[in-house]
């Protein structure tokens, strides 16, 4: 898998970011038993930058915590019966010619809204950073929350994610 993350804001957090996410995505990537290799982009950015990010694709004018943008859909949460594995099979659209592996999707998360909610939920930047790579995740793979029993399946898988990697509420 090939995890890259981009900063769009010159915000840092006081631990390796870029570590903890990638343990998230391929972790998430195992518990859900994702059948190929993939490549996601990770975009690290600030209120303004979701905010603009959030108003465009979204029409929701204020900033958020995280944004999913995937690019595949499945006919059910965690149903990966029809990921095509090979490029040459694959629509175009789907697969890195470079690379020649998967492309999952998007995702963006405000490094202010980390920090404001790890202090407002009282727990540490790395695990709401982690949570919200880990809920992320789960939406590239086709859950959501818009009910209260997908939320509780979706809960459920993340913080199977955060305590398998022993990413608690501290």
């Amino acid at each position: 898998m090939i995890t890259s993350v981009n900063y769009e804001t010159d915000l840092r957090l006081d631990f390796p970011a870029e570590e903890v996410i990638r343990s998230v995505v391929d972790e998430a990537a195992a518990q859900e038993s994702f059948p190929v290799q993939f490549e996601l982009s990770v975009t690290l950015t600030d209120n303004d930058g979701i905010w603009k990010i959030n108003r465009e694709y979204r029409g929701v004018d204020r900033p958020t915590d995280v944004l999913s943008f995937p690019m595949l859909q499945f006919p059910a949460a965690g149903d990966f019966s029809k990921v095509i594995s090979d490029k040459e099979s694959a629509p175009e659209d789907y697969v890195d010619p470079e690379t020649g592996l998967l492309i999952l999707g998007d995702i963006v998360i405000s490094l202010e809204k980390v920090t404001e909610q790890a202090k407002e939920y009282g727990h540490s930047p790395k695990r709401e950073l982690a949570f919200l790579t880990a809920h992320s995740m789960m939406h590239l793979f086709g859950y959501d929350h818009m009910e209260d029993g997908e939320r509780e399946v979706m809960e459920k898988h993340q913080e199977a994610v955060l305590c398998k990697l022993g990413i608690t509420r501290d």
